[in-house]
């Protein structure tokens, strides 16, 4: 684990500048609008991508619609549970970057108790009706899920490892696991495959975000691997992560047994995100800094690459 060493954040986490004034919501729908916002949907989003085709897969066809449905809808309370408890934890840091300083806690617009208690009762919500709508193993990973990303992720790692996203990323892979046991009621081999997958994706992904926005981590003192390390260092870290993405994809295969459709995709989505991170590479050495390095190209290539990747087992499963 590399740890940042110099020195450490001087504001607690959680502690929320007192520089802004008060911007409470003009209406109950901006309200409702902020509350929301702290659910960060776009995260979502990303996590639901990942979720639905696993149930297809578990199903080896179309899933049960209720199953499917309610492991859904609480997995979404779920995911806003702990998006919402990271943003009251981290809303000193969220203030004092650019990409981050509009979101509710930020602006004044929820109070801190708030975004505290609707965190925790989105939570409660989420494993309760996992447990009692669907079944009780994937309420009790829903639970893991918010605790890792909450209590490890949040509060021991982000501000102190250059890893943080590494192992903080495992609370991003549950959502495959919850998604597999609403179906089966149990555990396999396959959406293990698919954790590794969405575990080694993360981290070139969220560095690549990190190098463009590296200013305002080094701003809030959080030790991005692009703050703490060269961008040599960052992108050849990436390409490792990738080829490690790509070949745990395509163990899938032979470990579920798929058609032939799903490793051709799989191989062909592998070798376009391996040659865009390559290409990230030649532009290191060719001496590109910066923004002439163009890192967001490959994060949005490896936003599509997951969801099409998963989409190809969605569709795959359908086959069989």
């Amino acid at each position: 684990m590399t740890v940042l060493t110099n020195k450490p954040s001087t504001v607690p986490a959680g502690t929320a500048p007192a520089a802004r004034p008060q911007e409470t919501p003009r209406s109950l729908g901006a309200l409702i609008k902020a509350y929301v916002a702290l659910t960060k949907p776009r995260i979502i989003e990303l996590l639901l991508i990942t979720t639905l085709p696993v149930m297809f897969l578990a199903a080896r066809g179309l899933p049960d619609l209720w199953a499917a449905v309610a492991t859904l809808v609480f997995g979404t309370l779920s995911a806003g549970s702990a998006n919402a408890l990271n943003c009251y934890i981290d809303r000193d840091i969220d203030a004092a970057m650019r990409r981050t300083r509009r979101r509710p806690l930020a602006r004044h617009q929820v109070s801190p108790t708030g975004a505290l208690i609707f965190g925790i009762v989105l939570g409660a919500l989420a494993t309760v009706g996992l447990g009692l709508s669907v079944n009780w193993l994937a309420g009790g990973l829903s639970l893991a899920a918010i605790l890792f990303y909450v209590f490890v992720y949040s509060l021991l790692l982000k501000r102190r490892t250059s890893q943080n996203v590494v192992w903080g990323g495992i609370a991003g892979c549950m959502p495959v696991l919850i998604g597999w046991a609403g179906i089966t009621g149990g555990l396999d081999w396959a959406p293990v495959v698919l954790f590794g997958v969405v575990f080694f994706w993360t981290p070139p992904h969220t560095w690549t975000l990190a190098m463009r926005y590296k200013e305002d981590y080094a701003a809030a003192e959080v030790p991005m691997l692009p703050v703490v390390a060269t961008e040599r260092r960052v992108v050849l870290e990436s390409i490792a992560y990738t080829w490690a993405t790509v070949l745990c994809s395509l163990l899938l295969w032979p470990v579920a047994g798929t058609t032939l459709l799903y490793p051709i995709v799989a191989a062909v989505l592998g070798a376009a995100c391996l040659w865009e991170v390559h290409r990230l590479l030649a532009r290191v050495n060719a001496g590109k800094t910066g923004v002439e390095l163009r890192p967001m190209r490959f994060f949005h290539w490896s936003n599509a690459y997951l969801a099409l990747l998963f989409l190809a087992v969605a569709i795959d499963s359908l086959l069989v």
